[in-house]
């Protein structure tokens, strides 16, 4: 029953006007009305279009087999026409044509029924080979000019080539007469070559030099090829003849055959008949040329393999092909003189090209192949070095400016020795009209417009150094080095129409030279450079005198790097483009952008593309291929660095130079909260990264990797490239993206942050030390969760209102409690303070005990750990043999270099017991590092003095670019000068002597240590040193059989600079600075070079502000200021002596009271605790004492200004302090 609202139970009829079947489940075509019609016409429509494609197929099947009968029968028909003509068909012995045009109809006929698969086929042609050369050799036949014989032969030869390629594909499985039939093939392509060598050249060279190439697999395998000489004779044939398109057979042979590793024997072979030059140019030609989208005419395309349009695509190809081109060279030459070509323009184009290109696998590729090894090596020896800035037109200075930057890049361990030979090679040629590279760069520098605009203006460099993407299409394409072939890489040009590319190679090379010429040259040498300087006349070198730069043309130069670092660093992001920070704008996001879930799929997805770690970015600067960022900003920030030093050793340009203008970096407004910011940011992404594991630091079994780079024996660094297992090669990679990726992006959203660890001197002294004493607070605040008051930290922790990182209560207390014995200060604090790590940083309290454990009276309020600190580095830094740090003539100190040494020698290192002791003393110059950083975390003045190449390498631990720990440092001459004052001396005078080094010094690569011998126990005190000479390698391992000569010198030095700054103590400071890391973060301490980092740590040098320490003194007992105001007779007339004293007494005074004679850098409101003065009774006969713990002057009342300055100055005088009391 249907209800309804109106009461009828009758349901309404359903009327369905479009034709449509209601029923779901119906099947299709069963509608009614126009539905059914629509369908039947589709049906049979599609019927009868599936009649007539099937038609269609059978009419094309019928075509095809009828055409294909068809030509069977028209083959066969031809095949039966030419056999009957060539009689008995015997491929021996060829009978010769009777005449030219039977010999042209057979050939015309051959061509068009061959078919290479078909045995008769293959035995027809070797037929028509034989009687043509038959032909030839009775003068039957011979070189046509014009008419149809060139393109006869030329399809000839084409037959042969395509007979030989599938005889190469299935030669395992020949008969008797196909091989010898090969033979016969190659003999018919030197006679076709000859014939027509310029149609060979231009049409078919590739296709000829490809299946060539497939036989050089079965020339090692089989003896048949080498037997006769038809192969060998057909290799060089194209070559022979010279024709306007050799040079293009000249390409095919080193894209298609010299692009594979040959048999020595054939390669022999083949050099001897390859003009060196015209290789060379080709091979150039073909690598500064954009390869086209079709194939050219004669490039390689059979039937049996399709077309190459770039054979070179494969990395490994070119690998060969580089090994190829420097072997071909010098068997021209013999072997031996290298000069002959090193300079040559096509050679060094050719040789630049393809090393740029496969940068990444040098290495590699020779730790597994001495050929390729052998042929490389031979590229960085000092003739073909010394060599490349021989040239006299500008071109070529920049050609060869590039190839030596492409050198520098690639054989990066043999860094040093390039310079070295540049350096020497180009001075061994300046008597020439060009004179010293240095002078020679230098005034083409100055001329270009990159300098001239970046001078100007910094904002100018930032068009300069756009970065600009690679094309995809031939990427590994390395453009013309000289700057006038075609490329795949749009650059900028300058107003003269030159690339800029061109411009950036010479400037770059210069860099490289002077950071080399500045590494090796005495401050005294440096200076003679200005012209009014007392040093010109003395004994320098002519060398030396040739490639100093006018202290005025230096300023220029600073200027320009100044300009040029500030906007590498500053505007990375508009260098870099803003793609850099398109993900992870905030902090939540950052995981996704260093790493995560997806970094180990695209690590292994690209792993197979992605040789070498250059080509993880492909993106260059200015579009020099392989000029990253980093490297510019490194070099440039490396010179600005070595002159700046310098001049903080010998002022000669004004302290406002090094300053950036306020229109670029304004210090007014918030600048200081900005780079705090940064920084906090900074640690935040710090935080959600991995982090990442550290080596070992007290490796005893060697020095750290960077130590020998330049000596490093071949067969370690073989080992290093030996197979690892996949899963530590994608670990290593995924470390290296991410570290890449943070390194970016810290750049581009923190450029304070990186002026102030790159480029510090560009921002005022003051400023620095505000922003560092920032940085401190903010650490605090971080650490003790609020409370920087050591008091309401301890209340914190002792009532549990902590949520930091440590384990609260008493017991935490009590770690950072110590009782320390007056004369065993260093000894206790290492005891107790030593698992403490970096928790150092957290207020410690100390008790003092005498030599009967009884506690001395007062309560640790700041001043006893004041007072702690100043006793442990007044104790532990006492210079001496067998101390831990020694002193050089200016009674600065340095870790003791011999002293690791000695234990090794006193306790054999090779046991367990001996180790423990090295590690023991490891341990106590990383608690010294603790204690020093310790002392400038919490702002104490300390009276150390340590020497200037020490503290240098403090400030080269932080930094972008800068390896961990002193591994950024680079040992120089001038710092050796503050080491050993007498060897330097004799350096300096080996480094300019005139004669012959070898024959007057007798030097060879090895140094001698004098070692002092201990007996144990080694850290006594109580042992009579002996000394111990022991001769070390510079260079394993021959440096001993290695003489010093005039061309080697250089290296030499070098070398000992290096071993006695930077090996012989890496133990000892890589202890020490990884203390000091612990507590000071490394990057705070590279805003500050050598001699501010000394400011730091113990205070300013300038005279004492007697006004300002007056203004910020607080008086207790009888002398506090009551409310009047007025201070007590007794210190106005301290403060009136005070005025009255020399500079160096009222040091004395200071040091009296603070321990320090410095003052703060921040003047003495920063003073902590504050210098203070009180009463100590109305006995004139009394004198002043001291509690230097809390800065506490205790000043009798004295009633004249005589007394008080005569008791004054015999306290401070005499050096005591509690026992005058």
């Amino acid at each position: 029953m249907y209800q309804t609202f109106s009461g009828s139970s009758r349901r309404p009829r359903q009327v369905n006007l479009s034709g449509r079947n209601p029923n779901p489940f119906a099947a299709v075509g069963q509608g009614t009305g126009h539905q059914q019609a629509l369908a039947s016409a589709h049906e049979e429509r599609a019927q009868r279009a599936k009649q007539r494609a099937r038609l269609e197929a059978a009419k094309h099947i019928q075509r095809v087999w009828r055409g294909a009968k068809c030509r069977t029968q028209v083959k066969e028909k031809w095949r039966e026409e030419w056999d009957a003509k060539e009689g008995d068909g015997s491929t021996e012995n060829g009978i010769p044509y009777q005449n030219s045009v039977e010999c042209l109809q057979q050939m015309k006929l051959l061509v068009q029924l061959v078919g290479v698969q078909y045995d008769g086929d293959r035995k027809r042609v070797y037929t028509c080979c034989n009687r043509l050369m038959a032909a030839y050799r009775s003068g039957g036949v011979g070189k046509e000019e014009g008419g149809p014989w060139p393109m006869a032969y030329l399809r000839l030869e084409r037959l042969c080539l395509d007979v030989l390629a599938w005889l190469a594909e299935h030669w395992k499985h020949l008969g008797k007469e196909d091989i010898k039939g090969s033979q016969v093939l190659f003999q018919a392509l030197k006679l076709l070559c000859s014939l027509e060598p310029h149609l060979t050249a231009s049409r078919v060279s590739e296709h000829y030099y490809h299946t060539l190439a497939l036989f050089v697999p079965i020339w090692q395998s089989s003896d048949i090829l080498k037997s006769p000489t038809a192969f060998t004779a057909a290799l060089t044939a194209p070559l022979a003849a010279p024709v306007p398109s050799t040079p293009t057979a000249y390409a095919s042979l080193a894209t298609q055959l010299l692009c594979t590793y040959l048999p020595r024997d054939l390669l022999d072979t083949a050099s001897a008949a390859v003009d060196s030059q015209r290789l060379g140019s080709a091979v150039f030609a073909v690598l500064s040329s954009d390869p086209s989208k079709e194939p050219r005419e004669g490039q390689a395309h059979t039937s049996y393999g399709k077309s190459q349009r770039d054979p070179l695509s494969n990395p490994h190809r070119r690998l060969a092909l580089l090994a190829n081109v420097v072997f071909v060279y010098r068997f021209a030459h013999s072997f031996s003189d290298s000069e002959a070509y090193s300079s040559d323009r096509d050679f060094v184009g050719a040789v630049g090209s393809l090393l740029s290109s496969v940068s990444g696998l040098v290495e590699a590729e020779s730790a597994h192949n001495e050929f390729f090894r052998e042929q490389t090596d031979s590229l960085v020896d000092a003739e073909n070095v010394g060599n490349l800035l021989s040239g006299s037109g500008e071109e070529d200075a920049m050609l060869f400016a590039g190839y030596a930057l492409t050198l520098l890049r690639v054989f990066r361990r043999k860094g040093d020795d390039i310079r070295m030979w540049l350096y020497l090679g180009s001075n061994s040629t300046s008597s020439g009209s060009r004179g010293s590279a240095i002078r020679y760069f230098w005034n083409v520098v100055q001329h270009t417009t990159v300098y001239q605009a970046i001078t100007k203006d910094s904002r100018a460099a930032i068009p300069f150094l756009k970065l600009q993407p690679k094309q995809d299409q031939s990427e590994w394409r390395t453009p013309s080095l000289d700057g006038t072939g075609p490329s795949t890489t749009q650059r900028p040009v300058d107003s003269a129409g030159n690339r800029i590319t061109k411009k950036w190679e010479i400037i770059l090379v210069f860099l490289e030279l002077y950071t080399f010429v500045l590494k090796i040259m005495g401050d005294d040498e440096f200076f003679a450079g200005s012209e009014n300087s007392v040093t010109t006349n003395q004994s320098t070198s002519p060398r030396t005198r040739d490639n100093t730069l006018p202290l005025t043309e230096v300023k220029d130069l600073t200027t320009f790097l100044k300009n040029l670092g500030f906007t590498m660093y500053f505007d990375m992001s508009l260098i870099i483009g803003s793609n850099v920070l398109s993900e992870g704008n905030d902090v939540g996001s950052l995981s996704k952008h260093f790493g995560g879930p997806s970094v180990l799929a695209m690590a292994d997805e690209n792993e197979p593309s992605k040789p070498d770690d250059d080509n993880q970015v492909s993106q260059s600067v200015a579009g020099i291929t392989g000029m990253s960022i980093d490297y510019v900003k490194g070099l440039v920030t490396g010179v600005l660095r070595q002159i700046y030093e310098r001049d903080s050793r010998r002022r000669f340009l004004p302290k406002e130079h090094w300053l950036m203008s306020p229109s670029r970096l304004s210090m007014e407004g918030n600048f200081i909260q900005a780079v705090v910011m940064e920084e906090e940011s900074r640690h935040q992404i710090q935080e959600v990264s991995d982090t990442e594991g550290e080596d070992n630091p007290y490796d005893l079994d060697g020095d750290d990797d960077d130590a020998h780079e330049v000596w490093q024996p071949p067969a370690t660094v073989r080992d290093r490239f030996r197979r690892r297992p996949n899963g530590a090669d994608t670990e290593r990679r995924i470390r290296q993206q991410r570290k890449a990726s943070r390194k970016r992006y810290l750049q581009a959203v923190a450029p304070r942050l990186e002026i102030l660890q790159n480029m510090p001197f560009l921002i005022p002294f003051d400023t620095r030390v505000q922003i560092f004493r920032e940085f401190v607070h903010l650490d605090m605040l971080k650490r003790r969760n609020g409370y920087v008051d050591p008091d309401l930290w301890r209340q914190s922790m002792m009532f549990g209102s902590h949520h930091g990182s440590f384990g609260g209560g008493d017991g935490e207390l009590n770690k950072h409690h110590a009782k320390i014995r007056r004369k065993h200060v260093f000894e206790d604090a290492f005891e107790q303070f030593w698992g403490l790590g970096e928790g150092l940083k957290e207020p410690i309290q100390i008790t003092f005990v005498d030599e009967f454990d009884i506690v001395e009276a007062g309560i640790d309020g700041g001043g006893v750990t004041k007072e702690f600190l100043t006793s442990v580095t007044s104790q532990a830094f006492e210079p001496g043999p067998e101390d831990l740090f020694v002193e050089n003539e200016q009674h600065l100190l340095y870790p003791n270099p011999a002293l690791i040494d000695a234990i090794k020698y006193a306790y054999d290192a090779s046991t367990l017991d001996g180790r423990l002791v090295v590690i023991e003393t490891c341990r106590r110059y990383e608690f010294l590092g603790r204690i020093v950083g310790k002392c400038l975390y919490e702002g104490i003045l300390v009276d150390i003095s340590f020497a200037g190449f020490f503290l240098l390498k403090w400030a080269l631990t932080g930094g972008s670019g800068s390896a961990p720990r002193e591994t950024g440092y680079r040992a120089n001459l001038n710092d050796l000068k503050e080491m050993d004052e007498a060897l330097y001396q004799g350096l300096l005078q080996l480094k300019n002597y005139p004669g012959d080094v070898e024959a007057d010094f007798s030097l060879n690569f090895t140094v001698t240590d004098n070692i002092p011998l201990l007996s144990p126990p080694v850290l006594s005190g109580k042992n009579t040193p002996k000394s111990k000479t022991i001769t070390r390698d510079l260079r394993p391992p021959s440096g001993a059989d290695t003489p010093v000569t005039n061309a080697n010198r250089l290296l030499y030095i070098s070398a000992i600079a290096r071993h006695r700054l930077q090996t012989q103590p890496h133990l000892q400071t890589t202890a020490f600075l990884k203390g000091l890391a612990s507590i000071i973060q490394p990057s705070w301490l590279s805003m500050f070079n050598q001699s501010e980092l000394q400011t730091l740590l113990g205070g300013t040098q300038a005279p004492l502000n007697i006004p300002d320490l007056r203004q910020h003194t607080a008086y207790g007992g009888v002398y506090a200021i009551g409310d009047d105001g007025l201070e007590h007779a007794t210190v106005r007339m301290f403060w009136d002596v005070m005025e009255a004293l020399e500079d160096v007494d009222r040091r004395r005074v200071l040091k009296f009271v603070t321990s320090t004679p410095r003052a703060p850098l921040l003047g003495f409101a920063s003073l902590n605790p504050r210098f203070s003065i009180r009463d100590a009774g109305a006995d004139e006969a009394r004198f002043p004492t001291t509690s230097t713990c809390v800065n506490l002057l205790k000043l009798p009342m004295y009633r004249s200004k005589e007394a008080l300055r005569d008791k004054l100055l015999y306290a401070v005088r005499s050096g005591a302090g509690f026992d005058l009391s």
